[in-house]
């Protein structure tokens, strides 16, 4: 396996619910993934367990590798709640919690909250002005046409270090924003030439304007160590999940394909290693392999296995 070394993190997503416990499961993989050398591991929100919650447990009990949400959706919640969730992860994992929000999918916000699609990106800025501060352990007074917030009571959690914020963003208004008020994005099927030529000129563009260091480029990157054509075809059928919204067929397009199985590494440790340093050279800070949960144990623990060799080549 040759890959250059650079100054990039690299972190694995949690492969799912195993076992009898989803907890218990959880923090296995991610102990399995730090003994590993793997810098980060980062789980998503969704409508059973709480993200922010679980990344504070699991953090806590493995001690030595960073945990991150991607990402907590804002429709139907509040940034005084989000950042008080936050803060109490990050206050028991002694700073080693990053964030990131996500505006969500029209159909999951309509059909799940009950909520209107409405004003996305003005509803997006306002989130991120009052979540930013709040993070920052300062305290807020916002009134703004979609949300207000203000800090009536203590909203800076003791023992809580500022919480990094990133924002799942890739269309050009999401990532503008993204640069101007938050630390970075967390694109997801967004390859190699989406980040160059779209994700890395926007947010970094806004980023500067706004007076702001260089912004971090998470990639989370469909990825899995095998050469089984079941789980390559595991895979597909996952990933194909994301072709119902708008948002992720446009960037599909913007990537060439339709199919964002297009998008997943799937061989050996080189095969992987090598998909993994396009993304790097495209500009990504760090690269989150994400196998999918339908995948086999040993796979997942072969992809987190390589994720921890790059960590270390690093």
């Amino acid at each position: 396996m040759s890959i250059t070394s650079q100054a990039v993190r690299y972190g694995v997503t949690l492969g799912g619910p195993a076992g009898d416990n989803l907890v218990e499961a959880a923090v296995a993989e991610a102990r399995e993934a730090a003994e590993a050398g793997v810098d980060s591991v980062w789980m998503g929100q969704r409508l059973d367990y709480d993200a922010v919650g679980l990344a504070g447990l699991v953090g806590t009990l493995v001690p030595g590798i960073d945990v991150g949400v991607s990402a907590v959706p804002i429709f139907a919640r509040h940034p005084l709640l989000v950042a008080s969730q936050a803060q109490t992860a990050q206050a028991a994992v002694g700073g080693r919690f990053h964030l990131a929000v996500a505006l969500g999918a029209p159909p999951i916000v309509e059909q799940a909250f009950g909520l209107a699609w409405d004003r996305p990106i003005a509803r997006l800025r306002e989130f991120l002005t009052v979540l930013g501060p709040l993070l920052r352990g300062e305290p807020v007074e916002h009134a703004g046409e979609l949300i207000t917030a203000r800090s009536a009571l203590p909203t800076h959690v003791p023992g809580a270090a500022r919480t990094p914020l990133l924002v799942a963003a890739m269309a050009p208004k999401a990532l503008r924003l993204a640069g101007e008020l938050a630390d970075g994005t967390v694109p997801y099927l967004a390859g190699p030439r989406v980040l160059a030529e779209h994700v890395l000129p926007a947010i970094t563009a806004a980023a500067r304007a706004a007076g702001r260091p260089a912004p971090r480029v998470v990639a989370l990157v469909p990825a899995a160590v095998t050469t089984d054509l079941d789980a390559r075809r595991a895979m597909g059928e996952g990933l194909a999940f994301y072709t119902r919204f708008e948002s992720y067929r446009r960037v599909l397009a913007l990537n060439g394909t339709e199919d964002p199985a297009d998008l997943a590494l799937v061989g050996d440790e080189d095969t992987v290693a090598k998909g993994v340093r396009e993304y790097v050279e495209a500009g990504a800070t760090e690269v989150v392999l994400t196998a999918h949960h339908d995948l086999d144990a040993a796979t997942q623990s072969r992809t987190r296995r390589l994720a921890g060799e790059l960590s270390r080549r690093t």
